[in-house]
């Protein structure tokens, strides 16, 4: 095996040195669970007669008192978001697949699937972000029946992953096992797709035209094909061992995504306290999984909201994981993949030029992944492989030697960048993160005067008026998880998007987020400390000289430092109250959550401080 490289092993290496105390806390309370039988058996009789009358014959006899491990799956099925959509069926494969191997599967629990491009630009989205944690408490809700011998956890999209990992952690002495349900087949392309936005954002084409090209883009079941947080997330469930190999971008419907579902279940009874190969997800996760999540997000260009869940993940794990991490892994993680909003490619394309085999292993050949990191099957030294059918029967290959298209997918001695693009961004203004891989080298510094917007929806009336026509910064604030529950800002992408095509130099600063789809603006984003909480946005102005450098990392504010400092901040005036929508149910949740940089959570485990 390669040795591993040298930042690699420095940054997994001051992870574990920051979090020691933490995670052993942490590693005591799971292994303190550990079951040493079945865990039904710790119920009392009448607690087993409530968990086994709703089961058919065969398990309701097994559950009651014979010798099979009981799998509970947590799902975020429903019918009207296509990634879920899948799902309804897959509990019956699991059942199914179960019984083969002498075990039973009960649906443990549901969880909300809230969809950001349903909600975005709308007040829904504010309720975006909590929904992470929401869905951590209610997949331990349905884990908190205590008699399951390993998880099953199927989702697939933004905040559900996350949400579905952290409570894996949680109740880190079960395996763990995540079963995706694929993307769905390619659309409109994206490059289409994102000139049809534009143009309606000034006015050239009218509403019909921009419907009937987002329905040809998001068209059937599965998940939306761009490179955002949904398929960031699969990307880091696998090189994060949680999935089985390859299983991340197979299309929904097909007897391969059947076959890999079948596989799952079988895994996870195979891999109980019972039996001889026992893989609890908060052994099986550590300080080496984390830094390979993150080198795979640097290789692939995922999604900036990782910089959000990663540390709320790894928190949930007593691992303390900060920027400057993300910033040294990316300095030295080559940009493998472009898919877009890095390019025109969709994760579709990514997966016929080689997909996750062919990545995972160009980048063990140049020790960027721990290869020693366990999985749910083997280590993830051995993920450099795909699966298929052969004679109807699932099995795995190597990974292509070659990748089938260059301008998707490359090898790591012929990248697309030689770093993977994300940059920890740290001034006067504040810290936050920076996504420059999808960015011109030519746009990726910007001097000018701050336009100062306390909602966007004042951005884009500013727009509609014709008052942006200029270089500036747009400063965008009040949009951190304290003010409003940090919504995506992903609908100002097409307005500065035609300014820059105008050639106007504009950047964006913000204490809100721009999604996975980051795409080809500057723009500083999650910065803090937030606007509503005193951070120094709160103090700019009109007219301020703000230099928003995406190559060194800086933010910068050229005012004289004492005058800035005397001024009194804006007042937090939200443009409605957070009333409707069920967004008042969220005060306790922006009252308590966690500055950007360490998760936007409002959990605090293990003493960890938020």
């Amino acid at each position: 095996m390669t040795p591993l490289h040298p930042v690699i092993a420095d940054v997994t290496q001051r992870i574990e040195a920051r979090s020691r105390d933490s995670r052993a806390a942490y590693l005591e309370m799971i292994r303190s669970r550990r079951p040493k039988t079945f865990a039904r058996t710790r119920l009392h009789e009448g607690n087993i007669a409530h968990a086994s009358a709703g089961c058919a014959v065969i398990e309701k006899s097994q559950v009651l008192g014979a010798g099979w491990p009981v799998i509970g799956i947590i799902t975020s099925y429903n019918d009207m978001l296509s990634a879920h959509a899948p799902f309804e069926n897959f509990p019956q494969i699991i059942r199914e697949a179960a019984r083969e191997v002498n075990a039973v599967a009960q649906v443990a629990g549901g969880v909300p699937a809230m969809c950001d491009g349903v909600t975005q630009g709308q007040e829904g989205m504010e309720l975006s972000l909590f929904s992470r944690d929401i869905i951590a408490m209610a997949s331990a809700i349905g884990l908190s029946h205590d008699s399951f011998d390993a998880a099953l956890h199927l989702g697939v999209c933004d905040k559900i992953v996350p949400g579905l990992v952290i409570a894996a952690l949680r109740f880190g002495w079960l395996p763990s096992i995540f079963v995706p349900a694929g993307p769905m087949p390619s659309g409109l392309p994206n490059p289409e797709k994102v000139r049809i936005r534009q143009l309606f954002a000034e006015g050239k084409v009218d509403r019909s035209a921009l419907l009937k090209a987002e329905a040809e883009s998001y068209h059937s079941q599965g998940t939306c094909t761009f490179y955002g947080t949904a398929n960031s997330n699969q990307m880091m469930m696998e090189v994060m061992g949680l999935h089985l190999p390859g299983a991340a971008f197979t299309n929904p419907g097909t007897p391969l995504r059947a076959a890999l579902t079948r596989a799952a279940t079988q895994r996870a009874a195979a891999i109980t306290a019972q039996g001889d190969d026992y893989r609890p997800a908060g052994e099986m996760i550590d300080a080496r999984s984390i830094v390979n999540a993150i080198v795979g997000l640097m290789a692939t260009g995922g999604s900036t909201n990782h910089a959000l869940h990663i540390p709320a993940m790894a928190a949930a794990a007593g691992l303390d994981v900060t920027l400057e991490d993300f910033a040294d892994i990316s300095h030295v993680t080559p940009l493998l993949a472009r898919i877009y909003p890095n390019g025109g490619a969709d994760v579709n394309h990514f997966h016929a030029a080689g997909g996750m085999g062919f990545l995972v292993r160009e980048l063990l050949d140049v020790g960027l992944l721990h290869g020693d990191a366990p999985a749910v099957s083997g280590t993830i030294a051995d993920y450099g492989q795909e699966p298929f059918l052969k004679d109807g029967d699932l099995a795995w290959r190597p990974a292509p030697e070659t990748s089938g298209d260059l301008d998707v997918l490359r090898p790591a001695s012929d990248p697309f960048s030689a770093d993977g693009g994300l940059r920890l961004m740290d001034g006067p203004l504040g810290r936050g993160v920076s996504k420059v891989s999808a960015v011109k080298p030519e746009n990726r510094i910007v001097e000018a005067p701050a336009i100062v917007f306390d909602t966007q929806e004042a951005l884009r009336e500013a727009f509609d008026a014709g008052r942006l026509d200029r270089d500036f910064v747009a400063v965008v604030r009040f949009q951190g998880p304290a003010a409003n529950g940090m919504p995506e800002l992903h609908g100002l992408s097409p307005v500065l998007g035609v300014l820059q095509d105008r050639g106007f130099k504009v950047a964006l600063v913000t204490d809100g987020r721009m999604s996975g789809a980051s795409g080809k603006i500057t723009a500083a984003i999650h910065v803090a400390p937030e606007a509503a909480r005193g951070g120094p946005l709160a103090r700019v102005q009109d007219g301020d000289i703000i230099r928003v450098d995406g190559e060194s990392g800086r933010l910068e504010l050229k005012v004289d430092q004492s005058e800035f400092a005397g001024r009194a901040p804006a007042e937090f005036r939200p443009n409605r109250p957070a009333m409707g929508l069920g967004r008042e149910m969220f005060d306790l949740f922006r009252q308590f959550a966690s500055t950007a940089d360490s998760g936007a959570s409002p959990f605090r485990f293990l003493g960890q401080e938020t």
